[in-house]
């Protein structure tokens, strides 16, 4: 059943400025008061990832746009976190590839892209710091390009969207010729591009759980994507879980 959401995964390397594009996202859905002071960086919750400015953990958030809730998930950015890797792209219809307008893709672009190809994902391509001295997003394009073949993407894969970006500046345009100003670009392209979750809402609740974390208040937070079905406060489920006993619990909160 078609639904105002689009669920995203952002794959960018180290540096690439992936964190910084979704703060721009962020400040221009309005979710912050014009006065209110934001954080840099906003979705590095974790101490090392801070200081090293990489996403070991994926973060999840959503900013509304034009009625449509835009659910937006950070992926790890190491082949190291394979696992997380794909946990996180089975939530998402679609990711954003995130490049460098000098650097061009990187090696731990490829391993992530290469996963969500395989899913069978149709990827819209972002091209950053199109502001950076030295940039040269034609060739970045044309490098972007020839990776998708490498990777053996399909037809409908190679025929990708562009959207060329400075997150530093907040800015997007679908044309290098045509003076960026905000980011509505970007979320037009998303509304666009990005196929809404299917699934039953009458059937029982299904939900693929890709990570969980312990607050000090609420106890387990469970974060995935539902496939079907609806829940809510005080309904009970069950988990499942490989080779061990399913277990049966409560939901205190949504």
């Amino acid at each position: 059943m078609s639904k105002p959401i689009r669920n995203i995964a952002i794959i960018a390397h180290v540096d690439h400025g992936k964190t910084t594009l979704v703060d721009a996202l962020l400040r221009q859905s309005g979710i912050f008061r014009s006065n209110q002071v934001v954080t840099e960086r906003i979705m590095d919750r974790n101490d090392l990832e801070k200081e090293r400015g990489i996403t070991i953990l994926a973060k999840n958030l959503s900013v509304s746009h034009n009625g449509v809730k835009i659910n937006i998930v950070d992926t790890p950015g190491h082949a190291d976190f394979g696992g997380e890797v794909e946990r996180v792209l089975k939530m998402v219809d679609s990711v954003l590839l995130l490049v460098d307008a000098f650097d061009g893709p990187m090696p731990q672009t490829r391993f992530v892209l290469k996963k969500s190809l395989e899913l069978g994902q149709r990827p819209l391509v972002v091209i950053n710091k199109i502001d950076r001295p030295g940039a040269r997003p034609e060739e970045v394009v044309d490098m972007v390009f020839d990776l998708f073949c490498e990777l053996n993407a399909t037809d409908e894969q190679l025929d990708f969207p562009i959207i060329y970006t400075s997150a530093k500046l907040g800015q997007a345009t679908l044309d290098l010729a045509t003076p960026a100003q905000n980011m509505e670009p970007l979320f037009r392209a998303i509304l666009e591009h990005v196929q809404p979750p299917e699934g039953d809402d009458t059937k029982p609740f299904q939900m693929l759980i890709a990570n969980i974390e312990y607050n000090d208040y609420m106890g387990r937070l469970a974060t995935g994507k539902i496939f079907n079905g609806t829940v809510r406060k005080g309904d009970e489920i069950v988990i499942a879980r490989k080779d061990q006993q399913p277990i049966r619990g409560t939901i205190s909160k949504v």
